[in-house]
């Protein structure tokens, strides 16, 4: 193993670089729109429902919810440049969505406070330590009210095994240049990710890794914590367009039940 991960990485990945590195995803409002509408069917979601965000970033799901006239939406993430972002949005489209800066493991958030929870854009996974990823899950759990569903968008094993990369590279704005070195281990990859600019030079360089689950694997941690009624659905939003859009290219989406 060349690409050694710190266990905390994803303390201080998430800022104005992620938001150029992951651009065609996490700033894709077309896309963004598509998987609310997937939310808005498959969870058969009510506008009065407490809905949380988790992990949810600079909540462009959660503002769209909002701007479809949901009422109490939440999102919590660790980053506090992404959380400014997303507050700032709100502000200027006059959205009560509420943001908050937490940790998904320990939200500090009070029992049974939300009807629906979403973690979406492959937004889990990122221990390697099994024990921390299913901290979450607990904690999701306990938000739920009964009968409260959990909603899971996490990469496509299968797909991404098969489509595995070692190495690749893409542009934005013919400017940035992304590099991507990855190795996989035991269902884990790790990516080394060096940005440069051809105006500015090196940007920075970054480890880091996302475990993959496969049906199996997720719904024995869901059932473990005591999630039933599991589901799943195969090619989520799967991009077919060329690029190296990483884990995001093909998901696979997880619904639970409290």
């Amino acid at each position: 193993m060349i690409i050694q991960v710190n266990k905390n990485w994803w303390k201080d990945l998430f800022d104005e670089t992620y938001l150029l590195t992951d651009a065609r995803s996490v700033c894709d409002e077309e896309l963004t729109v598509r998987e609310v509408n997937f939310l808005e069917k498959i969870l058969k979601l009510e506008k009065a429902w407490p809905i949380l965000d988790l992990c949810g970033g600079h909540g462009r799901h959660a503002l769209e919810l909002s701007r479809r006239g949901f009422l109490r939406v939440t999102t919590l993430d660790y980053s506090k440049y992404l959380l400014y972002l997303g507050k700032q949005r709100a502000g200027q489209e006059n959205l009560n969505t509420l943001f908050i800066l937490g940790d998904a493991r320990c939200t500090g958030l009070c029992d049974e406070s939300f009807q629906v929870i979403i973690i979406m854009g492959s937004s889990f996974g990122y221990f390697v330590q099994e024990e921390e990823n299913q901290k979450i899950l607990t904690e999701a759990f306990r938000l739920l009210v009964p009968a409260g569903k959990l909603f899971l968008d996490i990469p496509d094993r299968d797909y991404v095994l098969r489509e595995f990369k070692c190495f690749t590279r893409h542009k934005i704005r013919d400017d940035i240049e992304i590099f991507r070195t990855r190795e996989l281990e035991q269902n884990i990859i790790y990516c080394r990710e060096r940005v440069t600019s051809a105006s500015k030079g090196f940007i920075r360089e970054k480890n880091y890794c996302t475990r993959l689950y496969g049906p199996e694997k997720i719904s024995r941690l869901l059932l473990n914590v005591g999630f039933s009624k599991i589901t799943y659905k195969n090619d989520f939003m799967c991009r077919e367009a060329e690029g190296d859009y990483g884990t995001m290219t093909s998901r696979m989406v997880v619904v639970a039940e409290k």
